[in-house]
């Protein structure tokens, strides 16, 4: 578990070091004008202490972290930014804690209707826990990038590219938006969680089919289009060949049989379902002509 420490003060013991300093350097001095070597071990101590000093002396950058550690044990770690003095054989590992930014490579993977998909992803993460970043994970930046592929993977074999390939799915990859980022989101979560990293925010950044199905699936979206496209063309001129013969009936402009209003409507119909417009034909004759 990550345990928070408050170091001492490292001004102070800066402070200590240069007196120590100051008076190693006194010492050496005096013994060389009177020649005596009593003077020498006493400014050889404090020359060692003034050593030891600036051994245990630490700057904490803001944003960052030292994990402490005395001879294989976790002792804590210091989150606070600034000058401190520590145990001079402690040894130290710096993690920082920085909000980052991570884009994985496009991969190519099999989508839930086994159509190969090519997809990415932008991942923005931050170390939370020091102790789990520093000692249950070897390198936690590199375990970043091998979850993040894993997890958008897993997510893409779980979801169908589109509605198109899967018409009772509620959610797909095209058209899952917020809720697609979400669950990629607490996927990374789940699996950067022994590593003791947070992430802020996932998503999408490339989709697409794979080059060798994307032309097809072109034509096949295209074809979907036109077809739903039609359909509403069809609907809409049924709407409006039944009000036209209603009208007339209404009004009692013209009285039409079964067979000249099959006619009517064959003509009507031709007229609005068409992709061209129609050339008009005009009858100078009878309606029965």
């Amino acid at each position: 578990m990550e345990k928070i420490i408050k170091p001492t003060n490292g001004y102070l013991a800066l402070l200590i070091s240069l007196a120590t300093l100051a008076g190693a350097v006194k010492f050496f001095i005096t013994a060389g004008i009177n020649e005596e070597g009593i003077y020498v071990v006493p400014g050889m101590l404090l020359f060692v202490l003034t050593i030891i000093i600036w051994k245990g002396l630490l700057i904490v950058q803001p944003n960052h972290a030292r994990v402490l550690n005395l001879f294989g044990k976790y002792v804590g770690s210091i989150k606070g930014n600034g000058m401190f003095f520590v145990n001079p054989l402690y040894m130290t590992f710096k993690v920082s804690q920085r909000v980052q930014n991570m884009a994985t490579p496009t991969l190519k993977v099999n989508d839930k209707m086994g159509n190969p998909v090519e997809i990415a992803a932008v991942v923005v993460w931050q170390v939370s826990d020091t102790y789990k970043a520093a000692y249950e994970v070897a390198d936690y930046n590199a375990f970043v990038r091998m979850q993040a592929e894993a997890a958008v993977r897993a997510l893409t074999m779980r979801f169908a590219y589109d509605s198109i390939e899967d018409e009772h799915a509620d959610i797909t990859l095209r058209e899952g938006g917020d809720k697609i980022m979400e669950l990629l989101q607490l996927e990374l979560n789940e699996r950067l969680l022994t590593a003791g990293i947070t992430v802020n925010e996932a998503r999408i950044s490339h989709l697409a089919y794979a080059q060798e199905i994307a032309g097809a699936m072109l034509q096949r979206q295209q074809a979907s289009a036109i077809v739903a496209a039609r359909y509403k063309i069809v609907e809409g001129a049924v709407g409006m060949v039944e009000l036209a013969l209603e009208q007339l009936s209404k009004k009692e402009i013209v009285h039409l049989d079964e067979e000249k209003k099959a006619t009517m409507v064959s003509n009507l119909m031709v007229v609005l379902c068409g992709e061209k417009g129609a050339q008009p034909v005009l009858n100078t004759g009878s309606l029965y002509q």
